[in-house]
C-alpha cells in the first residue's frame, strides 16, 4: 500500500508529541512493505531531505504561524495527495482532522489519529477551541477508520462521533543507559543530582508549577526542563523569566538523540506536571529508562501503569514539592525497574504497534 501522512510538522528529530509518534512508526510500516510519504511544513525543516529511513518526504509550505499553519499546511497536502493518489491518506491530530471530509470528497480514503483534545491546550482562544472540537467531529464522522492512542480518547469519540475505534497506544523503544556525560558536562548539568522534564513551554505542561514547587527543594539537587516554546508568547518568556531566579534550574532547550539519551540516563527523577495529555511519549520514554517518576494525576497519566503514590494532584504545588522532596531520597528498587520496562514491552512496542496500524489501513482500504 502507498501511504500519504498528513498534520505532522515534520521528521526527524522536530519536537512535538505527534512528530516523535511519525518518526517511530513509518519506517516500520515502511520494513512491512509498504511505500510511506509525509508531507512535512517547510519551515520546521532546517536540512531538506528527500527520504528518511525509507519515508519519502514531501516538503510544502505553510506559514509560520499558530492558528493557520495546521489548516493551511493540511489543505495543501491533502490537494497533492490528490494528485498523488496514495491508497491510504492518514490524518494525525484533530486541528488536520478538518480536512477529513474534503479528503473524502476528492475520493481518498481516510485514517483518522486523534491525539487527544487538543483545544484544552491553554494556548487557543475560543475561535480557535471551536475550531479544533470541529476538527474532532469531523475527523470522528468522516474518516473511514478512527485510530485513537488512549481510553479516555476513545470515550470521546464515541460519545461525539458515534462510532467505535481502534485503540493503539503510543510507543517507545526500549533503550540502552548512555554512559557518556559529554552533553551534560557542557551545560554545567551534574550527573545523578538533577530532576528531569521534557515538554514544550505551553501553560499546559504545568512547568510553571515544576518551578514553583522546585523552589522548596533543598541541597545541591539542579531542575532540568528539556524544551521550549515552538512559537515566542507570554506565558515562555514569564517561564524563562521564573527560571532565571533560580541559578539550579537549567534550561537547555530542545534535545535529541544521544543528548537527549544522556539527559533521560543520568536523571534522578523525572516530573510531568502536565494539565492535558493524549498519551504521554515523555513518561513513556522515562519509564523505559527506568526512572523514578511523579506525574500529575490527568485522566491520561492515569491511564500508565504506575503505582499510586507516584501521582500528585494536578495543580497542587504544595503536594509537587513534598513528593518531589520525597522520591529524591529514594533510591528505585530494581524490581520496580524491571517492572517499568516490563510494561513498556507489553504495552508501547512500536513494532505491535506499527503491524496493528497497518491492520487499520487494511480495513479502511476494503471498507464500502
Amino acid at each position: 500500500m502507498k501511504i500519504f501522512v498528513v498534520g505532522t510538522r515534520g521528521i526527524p528529530d522536530i519536537p512535538g508529541g505527534v512528530e516523535k509518534h511519525c518518526q517511530e512508526l513509518y519506517p516500520l510500516i515502511v520494513a512491512l512493505g509498504h511505500e510511506v510519504l509525509l508531507a512535512t511544513r517547510r519551515s520546521y525543516i532546517v536540512n531538506p531531505q528527500a527520504e528518511w529511513q525509507g519515508v519519502r518526504l514531501i516538503h510544502i509550505f505553510c506559514p509560520r504561524n499558530k492558528s493557520l499553519e495546521a489548516i493551511v499546511h493540511t489543505l495543501a497536502a491533502i490537494l497533492k495527495a490528490r494528485w498523488l493518489n496514495p491508497d491510504i491518506v492518514h490524518i494525525h491530530a484533530v486541528g488536520p482532522g478538518l480536512m477529513a471530509p474534503l479528503a473524502r470528497l476528492l475520493g481518498l480514503r481516510v485514517v483518522f489519529t486523534n491525539h487527544g483534545p487538543d483545544y484544552d491546550r491553554q494556548k487557543w482562544g475560543a475561535v480557535a477551541r471551536m475550531m479544533l472540537r470541529l476538527g474532532e467531529y469531523l475527523g470522528g464522522r468522516f474518516a473511514n477508520e478512527v485510530i485513537v492512542i488512549s481510553r479516555v480518547i476513545a470515550e470521546i469519540v464515541t460519545k461525539r462521533c458515534g462510532r467505535s475505534s481502534h485503540l493503539i497506544y503510543n510507543g517507545v523503544p526500549l533503550p540502552i543507559r548512555s554512559k557518556a556525560t559529554s552533553f551534560l558536562e557542557r551545560r554545567g548539568i551534574r550527573p545523578g543530582g538533577y530532576i528531569l522534564a521534557v515538554a514544550r513551554f505551553v501553560p499546559e505542561k504545568g512547568l510553571h508549577d515544576l518551578i514553583a514547587a522546585f523552589r522548596e527543594v533543598r541541597g545541591d539537587y539542579q531542575l532540568v526542563i528539556a524544551g521550549d516554546a515552538d512559537h515566542e508568547t507570554e506565558y515562555s518568556r514569564k517561564l524563562k523569566e521564573m527560571a532565571a531566579v533560580d541559578k539550579r534550574v537549567v534550561l537547555p532547550g530542545y534535545v535529541t538523540g544521544e543528548n537527549l539519551a544522556q539527559v533521560f540516563s543520568h536523571a534522578s527523577l523525572f516530573v510531568l506536571p502536565s494539565y492535558h495529555e493524549g498519551l504521554p511519549i515523555a513518561l513513556l520514554e522515562a519509564m523505559s529508562y527506568g526512572l523514578s517518576t511523579l506525574v500529575s494525576d490527568i485522566p491520561a497519566n492515569l491511564q500508565v501503569e504506575l503505582p499510586p503514590e507516584r501521582f500528585f494532584r494536578c495543580g497542587d504545588v504544595e503536594e509537587l514539592g513534598a513528593k518531589m522532596r520525597t522520591f529524591l531520597q529514594q533510591v528505585l528498587p530494581a524490581s520496580e525497574q524491571q517492572e517499568l520496562k516490563r510494561i513498556i514491552q507489553e504495552n508501547y512496542d512500536w513494532r505491535k504497534i506499527a503491524e496493528q496500524t497497518v491492520v487499520v489501513y487494511k480495513n479502511a482500504s476494503s471498507a464500502a
